[in-house]
């Protein structure tokens, strides 16, 4: 490993040359260690301004290495090369690593400022061995001198930093200022080029001096799950808590109540996908109907829970006929699977997703997920009201043993399913993990034997195919399969009830490591958001997770497996589990309207599902045509995400513990 320094200077051209020429001194002292997780090499960094007058630009240290099929690991932005080895789609977009490449969307170099990774670190996994290094994802000003933020300090901002890598050159990098390039990614459809310096800018006046720290990571590794180990520590150093909002039976309340009252369509027995309310204060429903993913049963089973909880009778009806609806409705007799869609009058498979899709058919994504949500139901009834729904039995064993008969060679499902033979027709995705969590629930409730002895050898194939290689992609269906983080919420269900069935201690190791993929998208600190209304608000980022390398806003998806978080620390005493637990449970009490336009939208207990934590993420305007922060709609199913983290057994140990807040 060896650092290079070079640098851009505002109103040049775009290329960097080395520091000298910019009239920069550098001087690099090793301050010990010994590059393992626990013990970092620590770099202290002074660079001086020698010119006679300011400087204005980007400083570019780059720390190279002898390539070898290198995979980066930039958490929330680059996992291995971001399929760089893939077909690549012209329709939905994301960064790609591609060796001799420069056309959009891929590249063979990268550089994004700091608050597109949700930890502050950069890693390359190759041969054996991880490299890397750690450092403050932005400066402060304390007693007028410029210094990196750390946790627990406080300070005027003053600029972002930024992280690089280059599979082209074969390096990793940080950068004071920073650059999004050579394109900004803003959403999957909205892809920017390269800005010329301005506000990115990092300033040096004349005779000024800055230091700056790197901690460096060098140790041999079996493999990419690594990776983990070093985010652990990061975690560690740069962690701050969520900010303190409201409480937990108040928070099932609002969002239940506000979904309860604003969405619901009871002439058509489905809740509204989006609800706007307008400047003349009457409500406009979206519909956008689904059995599941964004709508139907995903909202349902939150509602139901909820209404246990707060013993809401019009509210648990109005969850039951949501879910009977589609248990009376929705089969494809032909498949015996479940048609995903109500749209122009009739049940079909032309969800909001379908022309994300290259074949037509049923989607494993859906209809897994509704499959294991109507098998949650099915237990929350039975456990809770002494009910049981045998018209809803039908229908599951139906679907149950129509999804099992369509997994290949690989024991892998299916991401699409011929509507007409039930047949896989495309395979090649994690998304198949929800028809695995499902037919888990099914065998842990119906204790059939014969179907769980096909769940081993699947589980095992998603582990060692996605989860263990870090590349978990191919889940929710309108990414054109980028890696992301939804996918994995249901290999995370799957997991722990495949241990709930065996008690093998093997399924608690892999239920970490895929707990660790998603603490990869999961923020560790809170964001310095400029934009409102989350920076008026004091919105913490800390908690919520990246959606997808493709949708890189935070979004509350991963609020829905904190009882899997949960059921992890009741089996093995683990800090650092039982610390992210309270972040997610303590960020989703603070993404509603406590009051009537609290979020500068909608009434109280209105949430959206999208929080730009960073400024290359907006695209929603206020009406005077600046930018916003948020969506200014209700979206029930972002609340029920946090219902359902709240309302089951995570609502018996934490609401009346204090140390969440």
């Amino acid at each position: 490993m060896k650092f290079e320094f070079t640098a851009r200077k505002r109103g040049d051209g775009e290329e960097y040359f080395p520091i000298k020429e910019h009239g920069l001194m550098v001087g690099i002292q090793e301050k010990g260690g010994n590059g393992t997780p626990d013990n970092p090499i620590l770099f202290q960094i002074k660079i001086t301004n020698t010119n006679q007058a300011g400087w204005y630009g980007v400083i570019h240290c780059s720390m190279s290495f002898e390539k070898k099929k290198p995979l980066f690991f930039l958490p929330g932005f680059m996992y291995g090369t971001n399929r760089g080895d893939a077909p690549m789609s012209r329709f939905r977009e994301f960064p790609h690593l591609r060796e001799g490449e420069n056309r959009r969307p891929a590249s063979g170099w990268w550089m994004v400022r700091g608050d597109h990774l949700s930890h502050p670190v950069a890693m390359v996994f190759q041969n054996g061995r991880l490299f890397g290094f750690s450092a403050s994802p932005y400066f402060i000003k304390q007693q007028e001198k410029k210094v990196q933020w750390a946790a627990g300090e406080d300070g005027e901002f003053i600029q972002y930093s930024g992280f690089t890598c280059s599979i082209q050159d074969g390096y990793i990098g940080y950068t004071l200022g920073y650059e999004n390039a050579p394109w900004l990614f803003v959403q999957s459809q909205d892809v920017r080029e390269r800005l010329p310096l301005a506000e990115n800018c990092f300033e040096l006046s004349a005779g000024e001096s800055v230091f700056f720290s790197i901690k460096v990571y060098d140790f041999a590794a079996e493999d990419e799950r690594a990776v983990h180990q070093v985010i652990e520590k990061v975690y560690q150093e740069y962690h701050e808590k969520p900010r303190k909002a409201a409480q937990i039976d108040e928070t099932i309340n609002d969002l239940a109540g506000a979904i309860s009252e604003y969405a619901w369509i009871e002439k058509e027995k489905l809740y509204a996908g989006i609800v706007y309310l307008h400047s003349d204060q009457t409500i406009e429903h979206v519909k956008i109907p689904s059995i599941a993913w964004t709508n139907g049963l995903v909202v349902a089973i939150p509602m139901l829970m909820s209404a246990f909880r707060l013993g809401n009778s019009l509210m648990r009806n109005q969850a039951l006929a949501c879910i009977q609806h589609i248990v009376d409705h929705s089969l494809n007799l032909r498949t015996n699977l479940p048609y995903e869609a109500y749209c122009e009058a009739q049940w079909n498979n032309r969800g909001w997703w379908y022309d994300y899709l290259h074949n037509p058919g049923h989607t494993s994504y859906v209809t897994g997920q509704a499959l294991y949500f109507l098998l949650k139901a099915y237990d929350f009834e039975k456990n809770h009201y002494n009910v049981e729904h045998n018209d809803w039995v039908d229908f599951i064993k139906k679907v149950a043993a129509a999804l099992e008969k369509t997994k290949n060679a690989e024991d892998e499902y299916p991401y699409i399913i011929s509507e007409n033979l039930g047949i896989g027709i495309e395979y090649d995705s994690f998304c198949g993990a929800w028809i695995l969590a499902a037919l888990a629930y099914y065998c842990y409730l119906f204790h059939d034997k014969e179907m769980f002895k096909g769940l081993i050898k699947s589980e095992e194939h998603y582990y060692d195919a996605f989860v263990k290689k870090l590349q978990c992609y191919g889940g929710p269906l309108d990414t054109e399969k980028a890696i992301d983080s939804e996918g994995i919420l249901a290999y995370i269900r799957a997991v722990r009830l495949l241990h709930m069935i065996t008690g093998r201690d093997m399924y608690l190791n892999h239920l970490r490591d895929a707990l660790c993929y998603e603490f990869s998208f999961k923020f560790c600190y809170n964001s310095p958001v400029k934009v409102p209304p989350l920076s008026r608000i004091g919105w913490s980022s800390c908690g919520g997770s990246i959606t997808s390398v493709a949708n890189p806003h935070i979004y509350p998806m991963s609020s829905t497996v904190t009882d899997e978080m949960l059921y992890y620390i009741r089996h093995r005493r683990d800090t650092y589990i039982e610390s992210r637990l309270k972040d997610v449970i303590g960020w989703g009490l603070q993404c509603h309207n406590r009051f009537d336009g609290e979020f500068d939208y909608g009434l109280k207990g209105w949430m959206s599902e999208r929080f730009c934590h960073c400024e290359g993420l907006l695209a929603q305007k206020y009406s005077d045509g600046s930018f916003a922060s948020t969506w200014f709609a209700l979206m029930p199913w972002a609340g029920s995400s946090i219902l359902e983290g709240l309302t089951g057994d995570c609502w018996e140990e934490f609401r009346a513990r204090t140390d969440i807040l």
